[in-house]
């Protein structure tokens, strides 16, 4: 099932994307929340199986004014840093590092989200103070219910749902500053969507071709079965340490091919328009924004 969020009449609306690309509103389906955190935080299965089976007036997808699945996240994002071989490769060459071949640990930081960027909307260029400015395609996967001393093999048993994120980077901020919290968390720098697509659809590992295109042109082109940590490790071990709440996300990292990764690098300048894509969750594209 994908869920997703929209706006009508200055209004959030929280709705179901149909297997012929409409969109119905939970509440002509008789479901009603707040908001997608909400729903995620509080929806029994029951709730989940009406929406899914449930039918009511409908639009097209292209018609609706679109918002984020998770507008405003309720905590900031959980990411992944390096957690593709071949990404962590590129990254010790953009930086002139050695590369040792090894990731013995996870590297976590996290993201700040203003308001999240749906598809088809603006990424801010920030170009007064960002010159180098870059894209990354990341697989996000949301918790749905307390997670706290997770086993790893009861991992997925946590996450309602999975969706796209571009963890836009301001690369110069990131060096300048010695750490990613600021060059990554910039206003208009985590597109989200374009819907989540419930666990149930995605079963165990997922295992998915990933790719990234700026203007056409093929930039990253991997599968998320290539993650150094994957999806039971990171949960396992994050809850081990901390507790995860029903609407956490965590972004898995992201493959090769970003803009600092080529040489020269291609970072992105306004008028550019960049679309990641996971085949089994949809494509999310936006425009860069001067």
């Amino acid at each position: 099932m994908k869920l997703l969020t929209y706006q009508k009449d200055g209004n959030q609306i929280l709705g179901k994307l149909t297997e012929d690309g409409r969109v119905c509103s939970l509440d002509d389906l008789g479901i009603h929340f707040s908001s997608m955190n909400d729903l995620i935080a509080h929806s029994t299965p029951e709730q989940l199986k009406r929406i899914e089976a449930g039918n009511a007036p409908s639009l097209p997808y292209d018609a609706i004014v679109k918002c984020s699945p998770i507008p405003v996240p309720a905590q900031d994002i959980i990411c992944l840093g390096i957690n593709y071989m071949a990404h962590a490769e590129e990254s010790a060459r953009y930086k002139k590092e050695a590369f040792g071949g090894e990731r013995p640990y996870a590297v976590y930081f996290s993201k700040r989200v203003d308001c999240a960027v749906p598809d088809g909307g603006y990424i801010q260029a920030h170009t007064d103070m960002v010159e180098r400015l870059d894209y990354e395609a990341e697989l996000a996967l949301i918790i749905g219910k307390e997670a706290k001393n997770v086993p790893k093999e009861d991992a997925y048993d946590y996450i309602f749902g999975y969706t796209i994120i571009n963890d836009v980077s301001a690369r110069e901020v990131q060096t300048n500053h010695k750490q990613w919290y600021f060059g990554k968390s910039l206003d208009g720098f985590t597109p989200m969507g374009p819907w989540i697509v419930t666990a149930d659809e995605i079963p165990g590992r997922p295992m998915l071709p990933i790719r990234s295109y700026v203007n056409g042109e093929l930039r990253q082109n991997s599968t998320t079965d290539l993650f150094i940590f994957d999806i039971p490790h990171v949960i396992s071990e994050l809850s081990h340490g901390m507790t995860l709440r029903p609407g956490t996300i965590i972004s898995m990292g992201t493959p090769a091919g970003v803009g600092m990764g080529f040489n020269p690098p291609k970072f992105l300048k306004p008028g550019d328009v960049v679309t990641c894509e996971i085949e089994g969750i949809g494509t999310l594209c936006n425009t860069i924004h001067g």
